[in-house]
C-alpha cells in the first residue's frame, strides 16, 4: 500500500480531508518479529502495559 493509498483509506474511513490526514502523518506499520525468550534474554520487546502499572502503583499508594 502507498502513502497516498494509505491517506485516501484512512480519509474515507474518518470523513476527513485528504490534507487533514496528510497532515497528521499516517504511516502503515510493519508485524513485529515473534519473541522467543529462550533464543535471546537482551530481545526483550519495548513495551509498557499501561493498565498494570496503574493497578501497582495504586496498590503501593494504599
Amino acid at each position: 500500500m502507498t502513502q497516498t493509498e494509505l491517506n485516501e483509506a484512512v480519509a474515507d474511513a474518518t470523513g476527513e480531508s485528504l490534507r487533514t490526514i496528510r497532515r497528521r502523518g499516517f504511516s502503515a506499520l510493519t508485524p513485529l518479529q515473534a519473541f522467543n525468550p529462550d533464543q535471546d534474554d537482551d530481545a526483550l520487546p519495548s513495551v509498557v502495559d499501561w493498565d498494570a502499572l496503574e493497578r501497582d502503583q495504586r496498590r503501593s499508594a494504599a
